[in-house]
């Protein structure tokens, strides 16, 4: 990990915190970044309109903070979007090229490699992380030559000794305080981990079959209760932030929600709330907890010099009923084509709030692009830690739009978007070029439909004039189309999006193909 310290940089840093010529060393902000799991672009009211569902906590937030409309995991699916959240990469450098992890999977962060709480920590601040990690850990192996990785049915859990040291775990990418589960709240075993160590060790096999709230069978502790764990995460968050506010230190505070995504167990308090059904119960509670969080902030008087970022880590997943919530005139990815595990907007646009009382006005909207790569290089400006080329090879600071700064060029020069099937699409200010005939996901149409190979072999969009993305122009802009195609190979032999040195991929033992990165 690269510690170097620039001084020009911690001079900024200082400064970006509200500093004046009589304050020499203004206390660096704390930062909150909350992660909602599978949350569409069109589920909270200050993105749609037309939104079903009462949010009136992060109505507030928005308003007294600032909105990206234009917002975007580095994939449409949870682990890899997780990846590039903390190491400020795409995940598809790594040796995750597609799909998700499971509840047993291996480290996929190598301890060498830095995260946004390591570089954080580096810069003096106390980093917690609380949550739905989905991104390895290396359980304790009784029999490691017949442990199996892959599958999620009961025996496969039996060679687990959960009364050993999980190793590189949070902790060990620069968390000095981590409690969470390992994988979705859906996938077993059904075990908090604190700071490498179960909590309890899972007493029982419990599992639910029931249209909103299924999670597969599984190995759980007594004090793990499915309905409780977004609560639970809420309830500890805010401890944290009462005891963190105290101290001099700063606190980086990563809150991963495991919610509104399957099981879909909204609290007796928020049943039918929505009028909806439980998946729009689900995201009022989620609401409910963020204005809880909120006021802790602020009753602990650190409002002002904290920035609170919250998101989704991919599109809504159709787990939350489409056709349902649709009837109802609701719709979880608003205008946008597509929903989680798509390389269509769906699948990847997000809603994204940002509030620094300190630093950001109130009711500001950027239609700037973003990408949740981005925390890393912002978190980086913020502290006074200079990146090495081998650090957030594809991250943005976004503390420039936060100051609302005139751009002379976009942000981002462009943006690549990933679907669960590891196809890729590139954006680059209105146009998008998707390398592959259909969604790459689970809507229509799918890789293995029938009918997708009567569709063009790419796809390309004008996002400003048709953001529903019904009309391919790929045909009629073969200019442009290599262009794009010629920006997307160069981002990937390089290694990095971002100006400095090629850095290498890691594993790469897969070809480049028309369509993609294919295994």
């Amino acid at each position: 990990m690269n510690n170097k310290i620039s001084l020009i940089s911690l001079s900024f840093a200082a400064c970006i915190s509200g500093c004046s010529n009589e304050q020499e060393n203004p206390p660096m902000p704390n930062i909150i970044y909350v992660l909602a799991d599978d949350l569409g672009y069109g589920d909270l009211e200050p993105f749609n309109p037309e939104c079903k569902i009462s949010t009136p906590k992060l109505n507030t937030m928005a308003s007294e903070g600032m909105i990206f409309t234009d917002a975007h995991t580095s994939s449409a699916v949870c682990s890899p979007t997780r990846y590039g959240i903390l190491t400020g990469r795409y995940n598809w450098r790594s040796r995750l090229k597609h799909g998700v992890l499971n509840g047993k999977s291996t480290a996929l962060i190598p301890n060498t490699r830095s995260t946004v709480a390591s570089i954080l920590k580096t810069q003096g601040y106390n980093t917690a992380f609380i949550g739905k990690w989905h991104l390895g850990w290396d359980w304790a192996i009784k029999n490691s030559d017949s442990a199996d990785r892959k599958n999620m049915r009961i025996k496969d859990f039996d060679d687990i000794d959960y009364s050993k040291p999980v190793t590189n775990n949070p902790n060990d990418l620069g968390f000095d305080y981590a409690y969470g589960h390992s994988g979705s709240l859906d996938m077993p075993p059904y075990v908090y981990v604190e700071n490498g160590m179960a909590t309890e060790i899972p007493d029982s096999i419990t599992g639910n079959t029931s249209k909103y709230g299924w999670w597969r069978e599984g190995p759980t502790s007594k004090d793990f209760i499915h309905e409780d764990v977004t609560p639970n995460f809420f309830r500890r968050s805010l401890a944290y932030i009462k005891e963190k506010s105290k101290e001099e230190k700063p606190f980086f505070l990563y809150l991963a929600l495991p919610s509104p995504h399957t099981p879909i167990l909204p609290i007796k308090e928020w049943q039918g709330k929505s009028d909806l059904n439980p998946y729009g119960d689900f995201v009022m509670m989620v609401d409910g907890f963020m204005g809880q969080l909120l006021a802790e902030v602020k009753d602990a008087g650190i409002e002002n010099n904290t920035l609170i970022i919250f998101t989704s880590d991919n599109g809504c997943s159709p787990e939350a009923d489409f056709e349902l919530l649709a009837d109802k005139g609701h719709r979880p990815s608003y205008i946008y084509r597509g929903h989680k595990a798509d390389i269509y907007e769906g699948g990847h646009r997000v809603p994204f709030l940002a509030k620094w009382t300190d630093k950001i006005a109130k009711g500001i909207v950027s239609n700037e692009i973003i990408c949740t790569t981005d925390l890393m290089a912002t978190c980086a400006e913020i502290s006074g830690y200079s990146l090495s080329d081998d650090e957030g090879e594809d991250s943005y600071s976004i503390i420039p739009l936060f100051e609302q700064k005139t751009l002379y060029k976009p942000l981002r020069e462009a943006t690549i978007h990933h679907s669960i099937k590891g196809s890729f699409a590139i954006r680059k200010g209105e146009w998008k070029l998707i390398m592959g005939p259909g969604s790459e996901g689970w809507s229509f149409p799918r890789q293995n439909d029938k009918t997708i190979d009567s569709f063009p072999k790419i796809q390309l969009y004008n996002m400003g004039s048709d953001p529903g993305e019904t009309n391919n122009l790929q045909a009629t802009n073969t200019e442009k189309v290599e262009e794009l195609k010629s920006l997307l190979t160069k981002y990937i032999v390089e290694g990095r999006s971002t100006p400095g040195i090629p850095q290498e991929n890691d594993s790469i033992d897969f070809e480049w193909k028309q369509v993609g990165f294919i295994d």
